[in-house]
């Protein structure tokens, strides 16, 4: 008996020997083909880039997993107990793998039974960073090998960070951070108990329990979690009753950003992230991104241009409505089902506007019903009201502005019509008639110092289109290119009082006749002086200017200010017709208005990484001894301005001054209702009035705009910059104005100024009318003889003044050979 019992010990030992050498052996084989879980020092997950406007205001986030990375030591005390009393209550005492639960799960699954349970926090580190989602019992033997790896390798609290940081918990929120943003609207310090409890139910199945398709499932969890974090000890039970009592509370987060009518300045920002570094630093590289945005001139400048294209489109009549639909007494339905198909555009950056379906209507006015609130398609709210026949009177004219036969709301509308309207008042029942304009436009703010952009709109409704018109649209600038061909002549010898013929003139190339002709006339109005050229925007006299002193010259300034890359050096160009960008006429101006300087236009400040570091920043000036370590009774630092001077800074001077003549006389007189500060500008129209432009300035912001119809098409024949688009700047700057300082621009150093005649621009005699007080550079003044600029003979003033009333008048109309 006792050899037997030898034997058969002596074949279990053997066998056991066996069995352990085989398992051995299979371990062996599978820890060879184990992930090296030394990556997970160096862990990076994907993070959210943020984009913030200059106040700190968040305006988007871009990312392919919505994430914020969270160090263990922000995330408090009670959000941990609901993960753990969740996901694995023995966490901070076992060596990576739970031995009981590893038990259940064996014999669940030898007995037939699917795979699971059993996984410790550890473990599913191991297998959201190492391993696949493939459910086998080989996949497990990994997982539980590679945490007791882990377990040796990291503390349990960097584990658990690593879990709360990458876990997914649905509507593409990954890590805790996202996770109390998306469901909650909250940073993870500013969770109830209730709240973190359902945010810990998340990971086992997040479409299991969705807070609004699946609410009970999800409040049934979320207590059973909070039951558990009582019964481990984290809470009292009276905490727990409490929390159990609350809602759900979830809110899905609409929107990324707070900071209204950015859209077209965020997407700008995204694409130069791109540029810059690629498309995976954007989506995944976790950058703080801070802008040059001005969030309330943002808000000005999108509801001034607005305003315009509105008042413009408004005056041609009616287009139609968005779509029809059946008006039967489920229109609330029908009308949630088409916006939630999007076939009509939800304005969403308009938030002004709703969307509507006529109901009834009548000579005297029109019932309507209103987008629903809610959103719902099966159970949309029905709220109604009413537009009368005096906030539609704009609509009985059709598209070329010819009144309609009808002369009420009958002749216009009908029900079933899908419409957009706008409440007279908030939260009243009285709405007036809107519609999305044709007619588009661009707009830009910039401070000239820096070249910051303060403020961009790309066109009406980023909703309606993407294309953003200040920076991608290239249109021909006008008149409004002007005073670079007249600064061209000012920094070359030429001054303001210098006189150039305003008469018709041919330019012959080949067997082409150009005729430039002034705005609304044929024949000139004599010699005149660069000052009145400007003001009242003569074609005829800049194409004089640009022909006597060179087009060549004429292209280098314009391609030094930035206007364009490469200006071909025909005369036509000294008008505007070569194309550029709202963008790159506002940088161009703002040289003109911070004296001279070169700038560079940024809508970015400042980038970081993930972890603090900036890796860009737009100040590019230096500041000596700005980092000192002691106070030594040294001078205070200062910036060091190494900006190229790419004008005089008196000629700037002299066409700024120039320019507010524009403003104060010329062809933008009584558009700027600015008066207690220097404000200069010029007005641009284009051929047949394809676009209209301003730029103008004061001596802290420059903003240009201009409107046109995407696909070139006459405005009008009566449409100006001085009639559609200085009155938007004006809007803009009277608005902005409050928000600065009023400053007058600053007079070089050594500036004379004399009195002139604005004629002749000979020396104006004490008491001789019409005369203007001009600025010259320092060696030069008003010409001794009566000179035009071209072929010709001379006349002293003297001469002039001698001559007969009839010669001088010739003179004056620049009729007489005698120049």
């Amino acid at each position: 008996m006792i050899r037997l019992i030898g034997y058969f010990f002596g074949m279990a030992c053997v066998l056991f020997l066996g069995v352990a050498a085989a398992v051995a052996i299979y371990l062996s084989g599978m820890t060879k083909d184990l992930p090296d879980y030394e990556v997970l020092s160096s862990y990076e997950p994907p993070v959210a880039t943020r984009v913030h406007a200059g106040n700190g205001a968040l305006m988007t986030e871009y990312a392919r997993e919505r994430r914020l990375f969270l160090p263990i030591q922000a995330v408090p005390d009670r959000v941990k107990a609901a993960f753990l009393s969740a996901e694995d209550k023995n966490f901070y005492n076992h060596p990576g793998v739970d031995i009981y639960g590893l038990g259940r799960a064996v014999m669940l699954l030898a007995s037939g039974g699917p795979m699971q349970g059993g996984s410790t926090i550890t473990q599913q580190v191991a297998k959201n960073f190492l391993l696949t989602n493939e459910r086998s019992f080989e996949r497990k033997i990994k997982e539980a090998i590679l945490s007791f790896r882990i377990e040796q390798a990291y503390s349990k609290d960097k584990i658990l960070e690593l879990y709360l940081n990458e876990i997914f918990f649905g509507l593409n929120s990954y890590g805790i951070a996202g996770a109390a943003l998306t469901y909650f609207d909250k940073s993870v310090t500013e969770l109830t108990t209730a709240e973190a409890a359902y945010l810990a139910a998340l990971p086992k199945g997040p479409n299991n329990y969705h807070p609004f398709r699946h609410e009970k499932a999800a409040l049934e969890r979320r207590n059973w979690v909070i039951d558990r974090m009582a019964e481990n000890g984290y809470i009292t039970q009276v905490d727990a009753d409490d929390a159990k009592k609350q809602p759900l509370g979830a809110q899905q987060r609409r929107g990324t950003g707070t900071v209204l009518a950015s859209e077209y300045f965020s997407e700008e920002v995204r694409r130069q992230i791109i540029d810059r570094y690629g498309d995976k630093a954007l989506y995944e590289g976790g950058l703080s991104v801070r802008t040059s945005l001005d969030p309330d001139l943002q808000v000005i400048a999108r509801k001034v241009l607005q305003n315009g294209l509105l008042d413009y489109d408004e005056r041609r009549g009616y287009h139609g409505p968005a779509a029809t639909i059946e008006t039967s007494p489920d229109w609330a339905v029908s009308l949630a089902t088409l916006i939630a198909d999007n076939k009509v555009p939800v304005l969403r950056d308009v938030p002004e506007w709703k969307i509507a379906v006529v109901l009834g209507v009548s000579a005297t006015e029109v019932e309507i019903g209103l987008e629903p609130e809610n959103g719902s398609k099966t159970d949309p709210d029905r709220e109604t009201g009413k537009i009368s026949a005096d906030d539609m009177k704009w609509a009985y004219q059709d598209s070329e502005g010819e009144r309609r036969t009808a002369k009420g709301p009958d002749g216009v509308l009908k029900p079933g019509d899908v419409i957009y309207v706008e409440a007279l008042q908030p939260g009243g029942s009285a709405y007036r008639l809107r519609q999305p304009p044709k007619v588009q436009g661009g707009f830009v703010a910039m401070d000239p110092n820096t070249g910051r952009v303060l403020a961009m709109v790309g066109g009406f409704s980023y909703s309606q289109s993407e294309f953003n018109r200040a920076t991608q649209a290239k249109r021909q600038p006008g008149s409004s290119f002007k005073p670079f061909v007249y600064a061209a002549a000012l920094d070359n010898g030429y001054t303001p009082a210098s006189v150039v013929l305003d008469a018709p003139i041919e330019i012959v190339s080949g067997n082409q006749v150009w005729r430039p002709s002034n705005y609304g006339e044929k024949d000139g109005n004599g010699p005149a002086t660069l000052r009145t050229g400007i003001e009242l925007s003569r074609n005829q006299m800049t194409v004089r200017l640009a022909q006597d002193m060179g087009m060549e010259l004429v292209a280098e300034y314009a391609e030094r200010f930035g206007i364009y890359d490469k200006l071909a050096p025909y005369l036509p160009m000294a008008l505007g017709s070569g194309e550029t960008t709202v963008m790159r006429m506002v940088s161009a101006y703002a040289v003109i208005a911070n004296g001279g300087k070169q700038i560079k236009p940024t809508i970015i400040d400042r980038i970081q990484d993930r972890y603090g570091k900036t890796i860009f920043r737009h100040e590019e000036r230096g500041c000596e001894g700005c980092n000192a370590s002691e106070w030594a009774n040294q001078e205070e630092p200062t910036l060091i301005d190494n900006r190229e001077q790419v004008l005089d800074p008196m000629t700037a001077y002299q066409i700024t001054s120039m320019m507010e003549g524009v403003v104060q006389r010329g062809s933008a007189a009584g558009k700027i209702p600015v008066k207690d500060r220097s404000v200069a500008g010029k007005t641009g129209t284009t051929n047949d009035a394809k676009d209209t432009w301003f730029v103008g300035f004061t001596p802290n912001i420059v903003a240009g705009l201009y409107l046109g119809f995407d696909t070139p098409a006459p405005l009008g024949n009566r449409a100006t910059g001085g009639g559609l688009a200085a009155p938007i700047f004006g809007a803009f700057l009277e608005q902005a104005a409050k928000r600065m300082p009023a400053e007058k621009f600053q007079v070089p150093e050594g500036m004379q100024f004399i009195a002139v005649n604005r004629k002749t621009g000979m020396m104006a005699f004490d008491g001789e009318p019409d005369t203007i007080v001009e600025a010259f550079k320092p060696g030069t003044g008003p010409a001794d003889v009566f000179q035009i600029i071209g072929d010709g003979e001379y006349m002293t003033q003297d001469q002039i003044l001698e001559s007969s009333p009839q010669t001088q008048q010739a003179i004056t109309n620049g009729q007489s050979g005698l120049y």
